[in-house]
């Protein structure tokens, strides 16, 4: 058996290091927002190169969180990709603000620079690009049309903790960058949690009233806010694991160099590229094919994981009916939607188990 992702391998090389995490939180008595959380936040500031990160409860709350300290909500617009995981969506519309999608740039599954002018209407408040797969987004066309429009831009780093754009971190670039620690992220904690990282004192402020209740001093609410805040034991965890992610991150770069090795040439089979301007964390390794159902089931025979990041596009949900965006809308994000398909990929992942994997896929597509 392959798995889609290996788990298990993580806290098995970390034991250590992980236990001790555990026995210290534990044994301090204090739960939420500690010490654990203080430092984690300071050390994963200094990671993504920015000056401030606010410790929140997951990476949807967190791109929610920074439209509501920039005020943005009921008859603004955000510049949303038509191709990502429908949080980048929920943020939006759960302030009241209005989804306005682009298509991503035909080459890539990231939003596409050159159609975002046109997007651009005087309601337009932010731009929310996605680095998806890990691959980041083109940031600096983007902070371009964004200074010259006056916009703000938050990127959405729940797939590229570690990933650069000309050498810079991602969520670094933007005016705030939200970050998800699921377990399966780059960088996840043993359940949920997520952060924003920021340069702007002002937001950071507001940001760690907004997760507690809106609240600076115990009892004294001083607006309407959540209850959002990164457990101590998480935060514990991610300092532990946030030592060892730029070399997990070389090891994805060296599972990605073998399936490019191993699947090049395969008819009718896309492989994913980085830009030359770009340092992927690869989080997934999605290929494409008009063929991926016939290839799911043969990796399935074969005790292979594998999963389709995303299936239905958000402007297909149900949940956003009421938008009026019928199959045909978004062409590009829609073929994505129906041709792509993500190949066991981690850290832990081993040679062989490229090996088996780039077997099956050649012999199923006819190129065996």
């Amino acid at each position: 058996m392959i798995p889609f992702l290996d788990m298990k391998s993580v806290y098995a090389e970390l034991k250590p290091e992980l236990d001790a995490a555990y026995a210290r939180v534990m044994e301090s008595g204090w739960y939420v927002l500690g010490k654990e959380v203080e430092a984690f936040e300071a050390e994963y500031a200094a990671f993504c190169g920015s000056k401030h990160c606010v410790g929140v409860g997951n990476g949807l709350e967190a791109l929610e969180m920074v439209l509501r300290a920039w005020n943005i909500g009921p008859g603004d617009e955000v510049i949303v990709p038509s191709n990502t995981y429908i949080a980048t969506w929920l943020a939006v519309t759960a302030v009241g603000a209005t989804v306005v999608p682009v298509e991503p740039h035909p080459a890539g599954p990231n939003i596409d620079p050159e159609r975002l002018a046109a997007a651009i209407t005087p309601r337009t408040k932010a731009i929310m690009p996605v680095h998806l797969y890990g691959e980041p987004a083109d940031m600096d066309p983007i902070m371009a049309l964004a200074s010259k429009h006056g916009l703000k831009v938050v990127e959405d780093v729940a797939q590229a903790q570690g990933s650069k754009v000309r050498g810079r971190r991602a969520g670094s670039i933007g005016h705030a960058g939200a970050h998800s620690f699921f377990p399966t992220k780059n960088i996840g904690a043993f359940g949920d949690g997520g952060a924003v990282t920021t340069d702007d004192p002002a937001v950071a402020d507001r940001l760690r009233a907004l997760r507690n209740y809106g609240s600076k001093v115990k009892y004294v609410n001083i607006e309407r806010g959540f209850n959002s805040r990164l457990d101590e034991l998480q935060a514990a965890f991610l300092r532990v694991k946030l030592k060892h992610l730029d070399r997990w991150n070389e090891k994805r770069r060296a599972v990605a160099a073998l399936y490019d090795d191993k699947l090049a040439g395969i008819a009718g089979l896309g492989l994913p590229r980085t830009p030359q301007w770009a340092e992927s964390a690869w989080h997934l390794y999605v290929v494409r094919t008009d063929r991926r159902a016939d290839l799911m089931k043969a990796l399935d025979r074969a005790g292979i994981g594998a999963l389709i990041h995303y299936p239905i596009p958000p402007h297909l949900q149900q949940a956003y009916a009421d938008l009026g965006l019928p199959k045909g809308s978004f062409p590009l994000a829609e073929k994505l939607a129906e041709t792509v398909l993500s190949l066991p990929m981690g850290p832990h992942l081993q040679g062989d188990a490229v090996d088996k994997v780039a077997d099956v896929v050649r012999r199923t597509l006819g190129n065996g």
